[in-house]
């Protein structure tokens, strides 16, 4: 179990934004299945907090800035604004955790190579339980050089699998589908 102190569980959306997965593989059915992670832990009584980039490329009050359509924070669920990948740089996202007695963080969003992978390893190197929402992340394809490109699915599906076979003393991490993970019970560790 977790080395956080807390028993209580969260549902990270991180940069779900406009300008974030307008390109994004599968960006209508992965939306799609954040909208349904966010629906099913609010049915559960467990809190959403709503991570939202920007930088240089991303400004702030955008247009590309904005959460998708399909998705938008509640009065009273936290906003964590952020500009580093980890969505634990240079916050308040670890206060507010803490705060809230969270140990164990579901997590879902965009882009799965960057800010997703990125937030991930630093929940984990901070002691949090961390369920990666499988189908509910996305990134676009990667351009390394002319000719050579790594297809957003294999990025995807890596970080799946990485998520499923990490090890760290004292944490848990998994993975689990939108409609499979069981935000009802206090931190359920699901199936490796």
């Amino acid at each position: 179990m977790a080395t956080r102190p807390g028993t209580h569980s969260v549902l990270l959306v991180v940069d779900v934004q406009v300008g974030v997965v307008a390109a994004a593989w599968e960006r209508d059915r992965i939306v799609g299945n954040v909208a349904l992670s966010v629906r099913r832990a609010r049915e559960s009584g467990v809190p959403v907090v709503w991570v939202q980039h920007h930088d240089g490329e991303l400004k702030p009050d955008t247009p590309e800035w904005q959460w998708v359509p399909e998705l938008q924070p509640k009065d009273g669920e936290a906003r964590v604004h952020k500009s580093f990948n980890s969505a634990f740089e240079d916050t308040d996202l670890l206060a507010i955790l803490d705060g809230q007695g969270v140990s164990r963080i579901f997590l879902a969003g965009a882009a799965t190579n960057w800010c997703v992978r990125a937030t991930a390893y630093g929940a984990l190197d901070r002691g949090f339980d961390v369920t990666l929402l499988s189908d509910a992340h996305t990134t676009e394809n990667i351009e390394l050089s002319p000719g050579r490109v790594v297809d957003a699915q294999s990025v995807v599906d890596d970080l799946n699998v990485a998520m499923r076979w990490l090890s760290y003393p004292g944490r848990t991490n998994a993975v689990a589908t939108a409609a499979g993970a069981d935000f009802a019970r206090p931190n359920h560790c699901p199936v490796r």
